[in-house]
């Protein structure tokens, strides 16, 4: 797409997504991937659309305001990615213009205080844990009143009762001999939501011969705040990571957001100081996944008895990072049935916080893959997100594990009856 944006005043950011922009061609192949069009209907509300948009803007022929509403729609969810017959870096693009565009744009002051009160209090669980176990305890009392909908769909998101979280050691040695030596990280709202997902990840990981070092100074991937447009807090986050994870082989990541936001620290520190130790950094990035069908995954004994598995692809998996085969063959090793449901690329509508700023597209979204789910006939549903987990688990009546979850099952020797499936949350 030809575009006037002037380059030269926009520095390194102006070039990434000029480089984004002049690379569509207006083809319309992302149109039936993208979750917001499918749904919408709006030529606006596609990337192409949007992508038309933001040259407009850059280019000074449309004001940011005008824009907002269908950029601020997008999951960033990168099917379209996927789809691009012509290589568009449509993630790069939107991540980089809610960096540069952020400054500009007008929030209204209750906007403003429930966005920054998200990013002070998500990224860190001794923050987020007392609040959402207040906020547990009073669901019961909350949910049949009229609320607005920024309390609404939080309070709708939450278990009803939050497990505990065991503390952790700093170095879990691998069984038998050791083929890797990894830093895990321990994610943030995983952890007050289900913090199962880390205990069950150290326990595989040392089932396949890997020490795993559970490094006490890493932060939250900063991830939330890259994508809300909060360069700096998204920096602070990366930088303390940057220097917590120098002495291991792998950085191991069990959440797709999380793999896919510290393999965007180059782009988080383009021009800075920490460019080049950043690029070091996400290379060593890992989903779990990766990591196992890389080294050669040790199966663990099938299961007792048939099991039908449907697969959730997570978009910053599938789409961000290009990972689909490494867990189908990890489950199929194991001795599961995966089943494929309709439509996987399409988004769960989780989308990091997305699903508390625009409930009604996230809900049919949600609605839409829960029954896409269920039609495939699987006993439960695996998945590498927290974020898919949680919104899949709000429309969906199966079990919903994340996939370290079920394979330490069966390391287990378990039975998958309901005892067993404990971990679905209530």
């Amino acid at each position: 797409m030809q575009h006037q944006i002037p380059v030269e005043k926009l520095g390194k950011e102006g070039e990434v997504m000029a480089h984004a922009i002049e690379a569509c061609v207006h083809c319309g192949f992302c149109l039936p991937t993208c979750p917001t069009y499918v749904v919408l209907q709006e030529e606006m509300d596609s990337p192409r659309g949007r992508i038309f948009l933001m040259k407009e803007v850059l280019e000074g022929n449309l004001g940011l305001e005008e824009a907002l509403p269908y950029l601020d729609r997008c999951l960033a969810c990168q099917a379209c990615v996927t789809a691009c017959p012509s290589g568009v870096p449509y993630g790069e693009l939107i991540a980089t213009f809610r960096l540069w565009s952020e400054e500009k744009r007008h929030r209204f002051p209750l906007e403003r205080v429930f966005r920054l009160g998200l990013l002070r209090t998500l990224p860190y669980p001794e923050r987020f844990r007392p609040l959402a176990k207040l906020g547990a305890g009073l669901k019961p009392l909350l949910k049949p009143l009229p609320l607005p909908k920024p309390l609404k769909a939080p309070l709708a998101l939450l278990p009803d009762r939050l497990p505990e979280e065991a503390p952790y050691g700093e170095v879990y040695p691998a069984k038998g001999e050791r083929r890797a030596r990894v830093g895990l990280l321990l994610g943030c709202a995983q952890r007050v939501l289900r913090p199962s997902i880390n205990q069950a990840t150290i326990q595989v990981l040392q089932e396949n011969g890997v020490e795993v070092v559970a490094v006490p100074e890493q932060a939250c991937c900063g991830a939330l705040n890259l994508h809300a447009g909060d360069k700096e807090g998204a920096r602070a986050l990366a930088r303390k990571n940057l220097k917590a994870f120098r002495d291991v082989d792998y950085v191991v990541t069990n959440a797709a957001g999380c793999g896919s936001g510290m393999k965007e620290y180059p782009l988080l520190f383009l021009g800075e100081p920490e460019e080049e130790e950043a690029r070091a950094l996400a290379a060593k990035v890992k989903d779990l996944s990766v990591l196992l069908d890389e080294l050669g995954f040790a199966p663990p004994p099938p299961p007792r008895r048939p099991l039908r598995v449907a697969y959730h692809d997570a978009c910053h998996l599938a789409h961000a990072q290009g990972v689909r085969e490494a867990p189908r063959r990890l489950l199929r090793a194991a001795g599961l049935e995966v089943l494929e449901p309709r439509e996987w690329e399409l988004c769960c509508g989780s989308a990091g916080t997305y699903n508390l700023f625009q409930p009604e597209i996230a809900e049919a979204l949600g609605r839409r893959k829960a029954e896409n789910l269920k039609a495939t006939g699987a006993d439960l549903v695996a998945t590498g997100n927290i974020g898919c987990l949680t919104q899949i688990q709000a429309y969906l009546d199966l079990p919903v594990l994340h996939t370290a979850e079920l394979l330490a099952l069966l390391y287990e020797g378990k039975d998958f009856d309901r005892t067993d499936l404990a971990w679905k949350p209530s």
